[in-house]
């Protein structure tokens, strides 16, 4: 049969798998300009940390898929670290390609979605197998306690106990969280140090080097009113 040139198309299933599963939600990354200093400053932290671990994947706020074939089963981490996985650049994290969930997971809870980091979001991670679930409240208002972690124990999550120090202990990672006076604090109790970002390692180093120069300049002075 003869087709006219003016016929419309007709509509067809998408092959690309991006148009499947797209990699925004088209909601903001976050509510203030503090959250997202924050969330940043921990992927920051973790992916340094974990740099030469290339089985290792740290990201944030990626897009990720959980049932094959159901678009709307999907979910945004504000932060995620997956072991055995590899280290490549993805656009968003589907758990049947993967093979697994990831093993860690932060949000960073505000006013408006603290209830479902609390009800919905926990029984959706627990459910995935998600082992460890963290929530650090950066306004300090929304949460029973600003930093909280919660561990996967028979399915179902239990709260995690902090340190005589204060600390939440993360087993998964090895590492405690902490709250400072205006941010949070990542320690490895491992080694006996905080762990900071890149720029914050280099000014440390900077001040380490400057502090050194100093005392070698009073040293030299020293030396030379004892001539």
């Amino acid at each position: 049969m003869e087709t006219s040139p003016n016929a419309l198309s007709l509509p067809y299933a998408p092959t690309e798998t991006a148009d499947l599963y797209p990699e925004s939600d088209g909601k903001p990354m976050a509510e203030t300009d503090l959250h997202i200093d924050e969330i940043f400053r921990m992927r920051q932290i973790l992916r340094a940390y974990f740099a030469e671990m290339l089985d290792v994947y740290v990201s944030g706020n990626l897009m990720m898929y959980y049932e094959e074939g159901t678009p709307s089963k999907a979910v945004s981490p504000d932060m995620l670290v997956a072991f055995g996985v590899g280290k490549k650049a993805r656009r968003t994290y589907k758990i049947w390609e993967e093979g697994k969930p990831p093993d860690f997971v932060v949000e960073f809870s505000s006013k408006g979605p603290v209830q479902n980091d609390l009800d919905r979001k926990m029984k959706l991670y627990a459910r995935l197998g998600i082992s460890e679930y963290f929530l650090y409240d950066v306004d300090r208002r929304y949460l029973p306690t600003p930093l909280m972690g919660f561990r996967l124990t028979g399915g179902e999550y239990v709260e995690i106990s902090p340190n005589a120090d204060g600390g939440v202990p993360s087993q998964i990672l090895g590492l405690d969280f902490h709250l400072l006076a205006n941010s949070f604090g990542i320690y490895n109790p491992g080694v006996g140090e905080w762990l900071q970002t890149p720029a914050e390692a280099a000014e440390t180093r900077a001040e380490r080097a400057e502090a050194e120069a100093a005392h070698l300049r009073e040293e030299l002075a020293r030396l030379k009113e004892g001539k």
